[in-house]
């Protein structure tokens, strides 16, 4: 299982026991808290209510008196109210009166007159001078059909003449508790599904920071200039990926160093041989043609050692960068004619086609590029007889743009396909000359800067076909 696979799950995990820990309580609140509410405004209508009928409970003339008609009134009342979206068509108060010994004097539903309600809590303590209060069930195979009484006393002077009960069902309050719940539902949900995504986001980032590392560590292994990865906000891989390019700096230097050493001291015998052997010829008494002679192959073998010491000089510089210092806008069509330009003259007798075709533009060094492109149109060259023909053409392949230099020459050996792009090594042109063998590997060295690539192969109508591919980087 991916590490960011068990990150989110880990995080899905906790976060989903944290809501349903937090939803549980909740619910268990929302119910209590609301009859509570219930309850004191229960307290309030009694003690207003108990104050209200003292004076005919006083005078003995509770039946017909004001209380009992506004009672009367009251349970025929249809509010037809709308209470936050919920409608209300009837009232839920129900009354009812007792005397000092706890018999029902009123009642406003009619059912319990001259019943004996002493034992009830309600009345019981309310009596007793107690605060008196009872939750009972109206059917007891129904849960929710609990009424909630909440008596206060009736007093003459000092003396407890009586209890009044305000009574209302739980049952009018449970719409509005079952849409609190539903909308606590959905607020946790919506908390859930946020906590969800946030820790899909953390995993995604923190998985594509590793994934970058890992890359990173890829590409160093397969010897390519990659970028030291850079991370926003997170100090620890940004430091994990600085350790790792300061390793690779350090690992590649020691090898660098060792490899050219033994490389440029392996290339360097064969020139130094030639001078030192015409040199020693030079002593002996020889004619002006002999001595003219040896001493231009002494200039020419000095000259071919100072083009590989400057190519690998630069060659050296490439590779110890891993990304571009001054990328700018470099429009590809305008680049390669420039280069075509600057090597007409060189290209005597052959026949330099050029299809430029759209105007494509990339993000890159242009003096790099341009050198790139020179190396490859100058083996071109070098590879074509003297009426042969060299086709140019620069074409957009997806987010790429490719390159493509066409000579008509002789076809590279199989032998050397593998190994063209090996440092020192090269083919005999059709001048004669040797190269340096440096050409090629600087050319793959600027394109892979760019992040691109060079391949080089046997053209199945002939010749031989090069073809550069840079991607077309948006610049900043």
């Amino acid at each position: 299982m991916r590490f960011s696979l068990r990150i989110f799950l880990g995080y899905f995990l906790l976060v989903a026991l944290l809501a349903a820990y937090v939803l549980s309580i909740v619910r268990d609140e929302v119910k209590p808290a609301m009859r509570q509410s219930a309850e004191e405004v229960l307290l309030d209508t009694a003690n207003l209510l108990a104050a209200m009928v003292q004076p005919d409970l006083v005078a003995g003339r509770l039946d017909d008196g004001r209380f009992a008609a506004a009672m009367a009134q009251f349970a025929l009342r249809s509010p037809q109210a709308n209470i936050a979206g919920l409608k209300h068509e009837r009232t839920y108060l129900h009354v009812y009166i007792t005397d000092a010994r706890g018999f029902v004097l009123l009642d406003s539903e009619q059912k319990a007159v001259g019943q004996d309600y002493s034992q009830w809590r309600d009345v019981l303590l309310t009596l007793r001078g107690e605060y008196g209060a009872r939750t009972t069930l109206a059917d007891p195979k129904n849960p929710l059909s609990t009424v909630m009484y909440v008596a206060a006393p009736i007093k003459n002077g000092d003396q407890i003449i009586g209890s009044l009960t305000v009574s209302r069902p739980n049952l009018a309050m449970q719409p509005f508790i079952e849409r609190s719940e539903r909308k606590l539902s959905r607020i946790v949900i919506a908390v859930i599904v946020a906590g969800l995504l946030a820790g899909a986001l953390f995993s995604w980032w923190l998985s594509r920071g590793i994934t970058q590392l890992t890359d990173f560590a890829k590409e160093v292994s397969a010897g390519k200039p990659a970028p030291v990865p850079r991370f926003i906000a997170n100090r620890e891989l940004t430091s994990l990926a600085q350790a790792l390019g300061a390793m690779r700096d350090q690992l590649d230097g020691k090898a660098y160093i060792e490899n050219y050493v033994h490389e440029l001291t392996h290339e360097l015998k064969s020139p130094l041989a030639g001078i030192r052997a015409s040199a020693e010829i030079l002593h002996d008494d020889l004619g002006a043609t002999d001595r003219e002679k040896f001493l231009q192959h002494i200039d020419a073998e000095v000259s071919r050692m100072q083009h590989i010491v400057d190519y690998l000089l630069q060659l050296a510089s490439l590779e110890a960068r891993h990304e571009l210092q001054a990328a700018q806008p470099v429009e590809m069509r305008s680049l390669v004619q420039a280069q075509i330009d600057a090597l007409q003259s060189q290209a005597a007798e052959r026949h330099i086609l050029f299809t430029p075709g759209a105007e494509l533009t990339l993000a890159g060094e242009a003096f790099l590029l341009g050198q790139a492109i020179r190396n490859v149109l100058q083996n071109a060259i070098d590879f074509t007889a003297h009426d042969g023909c060299i086709n140019v053409s620069v074409v957009s392949e997806g987010m790429c743009v490719q390159i493509k230099i066409h000579n008509d020459g002789e076809p590279i050996p199989d032998y050397a396909l593998a190994r063209v792009f090996d440092r020192f090594y090269s083919l005999p042109r059709q001048n004669g000359q040797k190269s340096t063998g440096l050409g090629l590997v600087l050319t793959r060295a600027i394109v892979q800067l760019h992040g691109g690539d060079i391949v080089l192969t046997n053209a199945s109508a002939g010749g031989v076909l090069a073809q550069l591919t840079l991607p077309l980087r948006h610049t900043a």
